[in-house]
């Protein structure tokens, strides 16, 4: 399973907190002028305490509570699977972060409008012969960690990413690459993104999920089909998050997509649309 809410709620915050602060510094600005017109009227004013220090803002962001999960039972399943998931959004000085299924990520280059970095991840795909009788004689395929490499730039409320996962555990996933255009709104305490993409996968990939060998046509009775790499899916993006206060926020991720190809004309695809789904309530320490 791809989440892809951690990059829209990441850059989404960006762009609202880029807007936030430009109407901080007009207030700011505003009220100096204020303030700077009224000393003038003062003929005299008390002594100003200057002993006090503020107190840098932490680098730490934490945020943390319970989620949940649906993802497919496996690649061109016909059913969904729901299961619990801890939601963790951790960073330190937007430098090292653990967010979602990115378990320990680093931006390697970073600013207001980029990012550019690399993560271990975790992906949930996987598929058991026990999942459906239809999958007796396909042999297992377990999920497990990936390595992920990434990059995202923001134009103004736009914004492009692109990623880069490498199974790295040997469950022959094999390499895949998903490529996202958002459009973000921030509108009072609410986020809203969404925007399309597209996957690319690998054969490696593409034949461990959706490829059928002789072998294997053998043992389940289905007929031995050949594939490649190409265009494993499109995909239409979704993201909403909402302040309650301060502490508490919650968020609702979803990817609507349509097999393509390889993987839409396999003996093993039972349905061509998919549905991923991240929902969470945090709080932020």
């Amino acid at each position: 399973m791809r989440l892809r809410h951690v990059a829209a709620a990441r850059l989404g915050e960006g762009f609202a907190a880029r807007l936030t602060a430009g109407l901080a510094v007009v207030l700011a600005l505003t009220a100096h002028a204020h303030g700077a017109q009224a000393a003038d009227n003062i003929e005299t004013s008390a002594p100003v305490d200057t002993s006090a220090t503020p107190q840098p803002a932490s680098k730490w962001k934490i945020a943390l509570g319970p989620g949940v999960v649906v993802t497919p039972l496996y690649p061109g399943a016909r059913e969904l699977r729901v299961f619990p998931y801890p939601a963790l959004d951790i960073s330190y000085d937007e430098r090292v972060f653990s967010q979602g299924p990115d378990v320990l990520g680093l931006n390697v280059l970073r600013a207001d409008d980029y990012h550019v970095g690399a993560a271990l991840s975790f992906d949930f795909q996987s598929r058991h012969e026990k999942d459906d009788p239809h999958l007796h004689g396909l042999g297992d395929v377990d999920g497990g960690p990936k390595l992920k490499l990434f990059a995202d730039y923001s134009v103004w409320m736009f914004t492009g990413s692109v990623a880069m996962y490498q199974d790295i555990a040997g469950h022959g996933q094999g390499k895949t690459v998903v490529s996202d255009l958002y459009a973000s709104v921030p509108a009072g305490g609410w986020l809203f993104s969404a925007g399309p993409g597209f996957t690319w996968a690998d054969a490696l990939y593409t034949r461990t999920f959706f490829g059928v060998s002789s072998r294997q046509s053998a043992a389940s009775g289905l007929p031995a089909y050949d594939v490649g790499a190409g265009i494993r899916d499109v995909h239409l993006n979704g993201y909403v998050s909402h302040d309650f206060s301060k502490h508490c926020v919650a968020s609702v991720a979803m990817t609507f997509g349509r097999l393509q190809h390889y993987a839409a004309a396999s003996p093993v695809t039972e349905r061509r649309s998919e549905l991923n789904m991240l929902a969470s309530v945090n709080y932020r320490f």
